[in-house]
């Protein structure tokens, strides 16, 4: 599927800026793509040592992926809310999002294509996905069921109009109330599984809210303003606070479990069709909160209920 962007304050080389642009894909495949006369910017094919300036056109043609079958599968869903436009559903952590090379099958999509007929804007292997969230990641997720609703979401989340709040327990003690974290982020150069903070990459900001202290670990409330990937792991990891338990950004010595814990906790949109504003809220799972309860709370004036939250 054709895909563009014009380039506003990226600039640098061609395959540096597509690198950042497009975090779904290596850097490998984007030269390749290159090399073979895949990408154009301003309509003609350009080496990947190109300097692209502000205002250039930029396109990419990935060839076809390579198919795979992808089945509806009787999965059991935590259905939050759904009308004709939109299912908000509650991912557990553990589950991809939606199929790619080594998850062909067991997906919220394969649950979800069993459930509901979806959008198609996203292609064969993301039918219905707006946003995602990482795989040991739990929470909130907004799906669209048909290409009005998809078109209607992508646009709201561009505009930056969607509520999209997230508990994570982060290592050490934040002394801080509050605090916002505008660091650009983009594919880091030393592991191209990673994000990082990148002095030209894409604009990511984080608000955050201190909820309690415990000995040795603080919970926060972070709020996106924008969504790359990885946001707010790469966001805490990046102020010395990173969080408990993710394996790609945290220490090795952190809290037992099957991943970080991010819970996407509250998730805000406006219905597609009717335009009625719709908040959904949902519990902190059973592994986040058995971890709050184990820990030591101390005394710091904020009044938190681990078994209400």
């Amino acid at each position: 599927m054709t895909e563009t962007f014009t380039v506003t304050e990226e600039t640098g080389r061609l395959d540096k800026v597509l690198g950042d642009h497009f975090s779904e894909y290596t850097r490998s495949q984007l030269n390749d793509w290159i090399k073979k006369d895949l990408v154009t910017v301003n309509g003609k094919t350009v080496k990947a040592k190109y300097s692209v300036k502000t205002g250039d056109e930029v396109e990419i043609n990935p060839p076809a992926p390579v198919e795979l079958d992808l089945i509806p599968e009787d999965i059991p869903l935590d259905i939050v809310y759904e009308d004709d436009d939109v299912i908000i559903v509650n991912k557990p952590q553990g589950m991809v999002v939606h199929p790619a090379a080594g998850h062909s099958n067991g997906t919220l999509v394969n649950a979800l294509l069993h459930h509901s007929p979806l959008s198609t804007i996203n292609g064969t292997f993301r039918p219905g996905i707006v946003h995602r969230i990482d795989k040991d990641t739990s929470g909130l997720l907004m799906v669209a069921k048909n290409d009005h609703a998809h078109q209607a979401l992508q646009a709201q989340l561009k505009a930056k109009k969607n509520l999209r709040e997230y508990y994570a327990l982060v290592h050490g003690t934040i002394n801080e109330q509050k605090g916002t974290i505008n660091v650009p982020l983009g594919r880091s150069m030393s592991d191209r599984k990673k994000q990082a903070a990148v002095k030209d990459g894409r604009d990511a900001v984080t608000h955050f809210t201190v909820l309690k202290h415990f000995d040795g670990f603080t919970l926060v409330k972070a709020v996106l303003e924008t969504g790359r990937t990885h946001q707010i792991r790469v966001h805490m990891a990046y102020i010395g606070h990173p969080v408990a338990g993710d394996p790609l950004y945290g220490p090795r010595k952190t809290l037992a479990g099957n991943g970080q814990y991010l819970h996407a906790k509250t998730l805000g949109l406006t219905q597609p069709s009717t335009g009625q504003e719709l908040v959904f809220d949902t519990q902190l799972p059973g592994y986040f909160k058995d971890m709050l309860n184990k820990l030591t709370p101390l005394e710091d004036g904020l009044e938190f209920d681990v078994n209400n939250c």
